[in-house]
């Protein structure tokens, strides 16, 4: 999958899997443990950009993202960047689909604008053909659009939780026999996972938004433990013994960028470090979901929680 990406401080190209163009009459099984060695040692060389174009690799996904203050900056250097692999990719008989590639213009201006990229914008081009700009694109399993609200990522995140929840009500609805403890296993394991495993990418979302998910998380502890209206869900949340989901994502987060930051390969430590910009800068700093304080929700369960410990101790 290729991508590019540009922006007013960010484009986003995407393009889909490569294939040979020959039948390849050797190689290695599917699913061999050669495999991620020898896709590592034949992409190797794979052209680096020296005009400020960064290259993002993740097996045969491939991004090439620029970030500056004007979009007529970003064109001219994305597109010689896409040429320079284009050229690498017929010299090793790999093929692209441009038809399967899209670009983002990536835009934190605070006057959002319903229109993908600004009139008279130029298309870049591979192969020479025109690469559509897309309004958001789906990369790696995450939905990203052009003002990084991931709105329609967690929508997507949400209807697919709640798929699970109402396939799953006969064990977890108010008729189950099934105790409340293997209730709440079930939750944990196969719902709130579908909620949060992208968790670290678009926790720093709005509040509101995010609330979307907990709000799933609600309507399964009112049926798994049969409660009436008048049951608070921060009761609900302590009986469980659940976090909430922001509590949960923000946990989650904490322990990726531990993780990461404290990873050998440096690269991966640079990646992660997070720097506010200063001031005066243009771009605005996106809630952080390590540093902001909690939900109201979050608290009174936290709170909860602390009270049946301190009585059970």
């Amino acid at each position: 999958m290729h991508q590019y990406i540009s922006n007013r401080h960010f484009t986003f190209r995407l393009d889909n899997t490569y294939s040979s163009v020959r039948p390849i009459r050797a190689g290695v099984p599917q699913g061999s443990t050669l495999s991620p060695l020898l896709h590592s040692a034949y992409v190797n060389d794979i052209p680096r950009p020296k005009t400020g174009v960064q290259l993002a690799l993740f097996a045969d996904d491939t991004a090439l993202f620029l970030r500056s203050n004007c979009l007529r900056n970003i064109l001219p250097l994305l597109q010689r960047a896409i040429d320079e692999l284009t050229q690498w990719l017929r010299l090793w008989r790999i093929e692209v689909n441009p038809e399967k590639s899209a670009s983002i213009y990536f835009d934190y201006s605070p006057r959002k604008s319903t229109i993908t990229v600004p009139l008279n914008t130029p298309h870049l081009h591979i192969q020479n053909q025109p690469i559509p700009w897309q309004k958001h694109y789906k990369y790696l399993g995450i939905t990203f659009d052009r003002h990084l609200h991931f709105r329609d990522d967690i929508a997507r995140v949400r209807k697919l939780s709640i798929f699970y929840l109402s396939r799953l009500y006969g064990m977890i609805g108010r008729e189950s026999k099934m105790s409340l403890r293997n209730k709440r296993t079930i939750h944990t394991m196969c719902i709130r996972p579908v909620m949060t495993y992208e968790s670290p990418v678009f926790a720093h979302a709005r509040p509101d938004i995010l609330y979307d998910l907990q709000v799933v998380q609600n309507k399964f502890c009112r049926r798994a433990a049969d409660a009436p209206w008048y049951v608070k869900n921060s009761t609900l949340h302590r009986d469980f013994e659940l976090p909430t989901i922001s509590k949960f994502m923000k946990d989650a987060s904490e322990r990726f960028f531990d993780i990461a930051s404290n990873h050998p390969n440096p690269l991966l430590v640079e990646a992660v470090t997070y720097e506010p910009p200063p001031p005066n800068h243009f771009c605005s700093r996106p809630r952080n979901v390590l540093i902001d304080p909690p939900d109201d929700l979050t608290v009174e369960v936290e709170k909860l929680l602390e009270l049946n410990k301190m009585v059970t101790d």
